[in-house]
């Protein structure tokens, strides 16, 4: 196809970009990467080849990388680009910029310059996974991904357990095991979804309790990219207040660990959490 260039105003150009099958780009992505006058990208071999894929030529134009590691030498330039007049477009490696993405640190920096800057919207692993989770999607809350230190990723999980939306993560296959059981422990066993090499060849969306898709994995170690996503607890008939006014009253005649275990069965909600804010009423005394 031959893509007729477009004229764009100064200023940068936010691009999504397929997650897998390379057909779910957008006609005005394209155009976009057409008329741009500079690229950039997280990995600029995935944007070239995209580019070849759907025939858009790159002509003498230059083709940025930009990501975590040279962003801080990189921004200037790109401000200095936008501020001679140029158009530039940023393209994720793979999905919506600013989602898990290093051009969140371009973006605010342009807004602070004063300078224009729009997107293009298009794939998301996000909102791809919700749509085939098959759990609610009303409200959800995206966490990205957790700590890789098991302490540190319970104690992330914890704080996530009190809110009632479905919660998305992504993370690794080496990680995955550990990370839903150390959710089915922080949050209780709720049923949830792992999805897995979206829009591609080999795409799986498994359901099930956090525990059996643990145990399913343990059993087949995963590959690829994932997502996971955890349904909402359920809904809650009583206040934070309630439970530290229990825990407050067990901490009178009982040691932390017992305390928790006694609300944490009073409210049938997860123990660590529980255990968690009984230390802290347990060290203001």
């Amino acid at each position: 196809m031959n893509w007729k260039k477009a004229e764009l105003s100064a200023g940068l150009y936010l691009v999504a970009t397929p997650i897998g099958n390379a057909r779910d780009i957008t006609l005005r992505a394209l155009d976009i990467l057409a008329s741009a006058d500079i690229l950039s990208a997280e990995d600029t071999r995935s944007l070239r080849r995209l580019l070849e894929i759907h025939g858009v030529p790159l002509g003498d134009r230059p083709v940025l990388a930009y990501h975590d590691h040279n962003g801080a030498r990189m921004r200037p330039r790109l401000l200095a680009e936008i501020e001679a007049g140029r158009s530039v477009a940023y393209a994720s490696e793979a999905g919506t910029p600013m989602i898990s993405d290093p051009g969140f640190d371009l973006m605010r920096a342009v807004q602070e310059a004063g300078f224009a800057a729009t997107s293009a919207p298009g794939p998301s692993a996000v909102i791809t996974a919700l749509t085939l989770a098959g759990l609610p999607t009303d409200r959800f809350f995206f966490a990205g991904f957790l700590p890789n230190a098991k302490s540190a990723r319970r104690k992330g999980l914890a704080a996530l357990a009190g809110i009632e939306a479905t919660l998305v993560f992504y993370e690794s296959p080496k990680r995955l095991v550990a990370m839903l059981s150390d959710a089915a422990e922080a949050l209780g066993d709720r049923p949830a979804a792992v999805c897995r090499e979206l829009t591609k060849k080999f795409e799986e969306c498994r359901r099930g309790s956090l525990t059996s898709l643990a145990q399913h994995y343990a059993d087949t170690p995963p590959k690829g990219e994932i997502v996971v996503l955890i349904g909402k607890g359920d809904s809650e008939s009583f206040s934070q207040s309630d439970v530290d006014t229990s825990l407050k009253e067990a901490l009178q005649t009982m040691s932390v660990r017992d305390a928790s275990d006694f609300v944490s069965r009073m409210y049938n909600r997860p123990r660590r959490p529980i255990y968690q804010r009984a230390m802290e009423l347990a060290k203001r005394g």
